[in-house]
Parts: C-alpha cells; structure tokens; sequence
C-alpha cells in the first residue's frame, strides 16, 4: 500500500522513485485490521504477537483504523491512525493576525511584528559534542567486538535523543503561531537546492566548500521543511490559512520605499537602505516584505475560498504515540 501510494505521487511528479532500503534500516510493520487497545488496562492487542503493555503518551481521538510498529533506539513504539468528525461548521479565520515569518540560521524565525525565536542549535550543542566525541572514540574500537557494539548503541541513543529535542522544539513553535495567528505567510523555500554541496567537481572544483557545507548542516539541523509541515496541517486543522510566496529579493528590499539592492545588507543583522536611509533588523525587514508579498487579494481570494468551501467529513491523524 505504501509503495502505491509513493508510485502514484512518483508520476503526478510530486516525488522521486521509490529507493531500496537496507535490511534492518527501518524495522516495522503494519496491522490494517485485527488489533485492539486497551487504554484503560494499559495494553494493546497485535495479531500473532498477542497483549503487549504500553505507556501511552496521550489519549487516542476518534475510531482506531490501524497501528504500525516500529524499533527505534529505545525500544518498539505503535502509532495509532484514528478517523474521527470535523466540525461542521466553517471557522473563519481572523484576517487582523496575519503575520509574516523569515526563516534564519542565527535566528530560528523572525517575525514581521519583530519578535522571534531563538535558534535550535544552542539546545542540540551539548548533544552533538557528546556524539562527536563517541565516533571518535568509536574509531579506535576493535570491529565486532563487544565494546564497539556497546558503543554504537550509546550513539543510536544520542541520536534519537538529538531527533527528539528538534521535534518537541519544532511542535512548541509551530503550536505557537497556530494558537496567535489564524494566517501565516511564509517563503516558498526551496531547501534542497539550499542545501546543496559546493564540493564542485575535480575539472570545476567549488569555491569557499567548507563554509558552505556548514551552512548546509546548520540549515538541515533547523529542519525548516518538518517545521512548515507541522504548520500546515494545524493550521488546517483549526481553520487557519497558510500562504506561501515568492522568497526573490526579500532580504533585499526596502519595506519603506520599495528600493531593490544587494548593498540595502551589507551586514547579516542590520538592513539600511541605501536610497532613503531607513535602517533595522534585517530579519523583520524581511519577514515585513513577505507578508506584504502575499497581497490582500491573494488573502481575500483565499479567505473566501475558505468560507465557500465545505469541509471533508472525516480526516485521518496520528492519534497517538505509545512505547511498548
């Protein structure tokens, strides 16, 4: 089912060939029917497996259609999908808190009311030095040994503690904007081009590489993308509006007189414009211009589309995430 799916969106060209995974890369398997949850007595039935206890991390919403199990560094973990009813009724959203949001290395995101949040790289520092310093040690072990084995389980640990530190930070902020804000305009990001390498080839090597390749990991350790996902599905969930617009010249451009030019930031933190003199925070400047991109017929177009349009009947979720 799933390899149907990735086909189907394969040759709608809205995603690559599927790709052969290695043995015991992803370990997990799928029940569409035949299990059930008891949430009260803290434990789920999976056909041929039998009762398993579980610590459940919230309470299941709607009916339970089907449960995929999978390892991760920790232990099994079962996510449970649920159908269950919309709202009947359209929410319209409040056009008053539209808001304009510049993504950023230094600065996690910045808002076009000026406030902003900080980076995530100050929170996974300590957990990236750890791992650093375990593949270094990692270097020196003797393959297959039991040490190694030891070892190579530590820095599974770390990792998945490193996935779960940028997932809770990028579920606290995208809830954040949600509950503020029922329209978010962002860049129309094109991270994977962003994060290309600039290694260049042997004939036509590229240029300053190792300043680029830090760019890129702190780019890919931000994980934009996952963070405009979580926006646009809690958005929908609770009526909200999600824009996306053209990120050409943003950083660039006068929010005060219009003026197009690379010399308007010259510095990372500070924008003044060369032709009227206007000066500050090249951050908001640039999350101003983006919500200006999007237009206030654009945001009526869609707000209307909003209201005239009836909702599905059911939508799908992950109701919950449980360790077993």
């Amino acid at each position: 089912m799933d390899l149907y799916e990735v086909f189907k969106k394969f040759f709608k060209g809205k995603g690559g060939y599927p790709k052969f995974k290695k043995r015991h890369s992803d370990d997990g398997f799928r029940y569409p029917q035949g299990f059930k949850v008891e949430e009260d007595n803290g434990r789920i039935y999976l056909p041929k497996i039998g009762y398993v206890r579980y610590r459940n991390s919230r309470k299941i919403e709607g009916i339970p259609k089907n449960v995929t199990v999978r390892q991760e560094a920790d232990g099994w973990y079962a996510s449970i999908q649920c159908e269950f009813e919309l709202n009947n009724h359209v929410i319209v959203p409040n056009l008053n808190t539209a808001i304009g949001i510049d993504m950023g290395v230094k600065r996690f995101l910045t808002l076009s009311d000026g406030n902003f949040i900080k980076s995530l790289e100050e929170r996974l520092k300590p957990i990236e030095n750890k791992i650093s310093l375990l593949q270094r040690r990692i270097k020196h072990k003797v393959k297959g040994s039991n040490n190694i084995k030891k070892a190579y389980v530590k820095l599974a640990l770390l990792h998945k503690r490193k996935a779960d530190i940028r997932n809770n930070f990028l579920h606290q902020a995208s809830t954040l904007m949600v509950k503020n804000h029922d329209l978010i305009v962002i860049e129309d990001l094109k991270i994977k081009n962003m994060s290309k390498s600039a290694k260049g080839t042997i004939v036509n090597p590229g240029k300053n590489v190792k300043a680029k390749s830090g760019l890129n990991r702190s780019i890919l350790n931000e994980a934009w993308y996952k963070f405009f996902t979580y926006l646009e599905y809690k958005l929908k969930l609770n009526g909200g509006i999600l824009i996306k617009v053209d990120p050409k010249h943003t950083s660039q451009t006068c929010i005060q007189c219009g003026h197009i030019s690379k010399d308007n930031r010259k510095e990372q933190a500070i924008f003044k414009c060369v032709k009227c003199g206007y000066e500050t925070n090249a951050d908001v400047n640039a999350a101003q211009n983006i919500l200006r991109r999007a237009g206030l017929a654009r945001i009526a177009c869609q707000a209307n589309l909003i209201r005239g349009r009836q909702q599905e009947p059911a939508e799908v979720y992950n109701s919950s995430n449980i360790v077993v």
